[in-house]
């Protein structure tokens, strides 16, 4: 990862100022105090996979918080943050809800007035997700921020060990190849998630809480053709007939939802301009579908046009608007 910024150099009574006004600058309006006795030392480092920004900080004891000023100040876009602890403890507050992680644990951090405590140092990944691509799949943020997801769970583990080993490769992939990957890494944290959101649920939503699972899993599958509603009721750990009245009940149907998403996504990659050189087949297979033919013609049904079509026709829109 690449260094952004790093107390090393700094004489240790000036550390914690130049810290504090770098983050002021560069990151956003926190106020930020001094935790605990010794020199303070602090390190950011970042790296861009595909639309995926990951930031790693490293610092001393210290307290942050996020206030409605800075929120207002700051230039946040439509993300959400995923953080990850490598080593020590952080406590997550906001209003009436805390969460304390210890290494491998996740978190979920909307933009939201709160407070982050390191006590005595530690080192934590923190991931930028899109909000929508989350909040589509297993709703409003608001709703389980400050959850700690925990280490033990199978899908964080998972989850872990792939953007550290992620982190490890990515420079030596494609463009195209690192896109894809970090859409891989996000599937996985919203599985994991997701899979968090079946505990300690009030009867009264676990059946919103089964559907977004359910729809977690449809986006971590959703290349494989032989995903069924059945596999899809057996992932979730609930009969199939159960499954299908929980999405009839919310006007879907969850075969129709499947295909829904594979074309949504067939779309949106169909307007990437890395992906514009993909042959229209291999596109058709990553999204799930067993032929190109068959591709074609639910894509044609659905948008109007052929893929081709619809490629070329982005690609003229884009280029008119480049040009004026």
């Amino acid at each position: 990862m690449r260094v952004l910024y790093s107390t090393d150099p700094v004489a240790e009574k000036e550390r914690f100022r130049r810290w504090r006004e770098t983050i002021i600058e560069r990151v956003m309006p926190l106020e930020i105090s001094e935790v605990g006795p010794g020199p303070f030392s602090g390190r950011i480092e970042a790296a861009q996979v595909g639309a995926l920004t990951v930031n790693r900080i490293t610092t001393s004891g210290i307290r942050t918080e996020l206030t409605s000023a800075a929120i207002r100040r700051s230039e946040i876009g439509s993300t959400i943050t995923v953080a990850l602890q490598i080593s020590g403890a952080m406590t997550f507050s906001q209003a009436d809800r805390e969460a304390t992680t210890a290494r491998g644990d996740l978190v979920v951090l909307d933009r939201q007035p709160s407070s982050i405590l390191t006590p005595e140092g530690g080192q934590g990944l923190f991931i930028e997700i899109p909000q929508e691509r989350l909040e589509r799949v297993i709703g409003p943020a608001k709703l389980y921020s400050r959850t700690r997801i925990p280490a033990e769970q199978a899908t964080t583990q998972l989850a872990v060990r792939y953007f550290h080993q992620l982190l490890e490769v990515h420079r030596r992939m494609e463009a195209r190849q690192a896109e894809r990957m970090g859409s891989i890494g996000v599937d996985m944290l919203i599985a994991s998630i997701a899979e968090r959101l079946t505990q300690d649920v009030p009867r009264a939503l676990h059946g919103t809480v089964v559907v977004q699972r359910a729809k977690a899993q449809i986006e971590d599958t959703l290349h494989d053709p032989a995903l069924s509603p059945s596999d899809l009721a057996a992932a979730v750990g609930v009969s199939l007939r159960r499954l299908q009245e929980l999405f009839h009940e919310r006007g879907q149907n969850i075969s129709d939802y499947i295909w829904e998403r594979r074309l949504t996504v067939a779309a949106q990659r169909l307007r990437e301009p890395h992906a514009a050189q993909m042959p229209i087949g291999l596109l058709a297979y990553a999204c799930g579908f067993t032929s190109q033919a068959h591709f074609s013609r639910r894509f044609k049904d659905r948008y109007g046009a052929s893929p081709r079509e619809f490629r070329m026709d982005t690609f003229q829109r884009t280029l008119r608007s480049a040009t004026g």
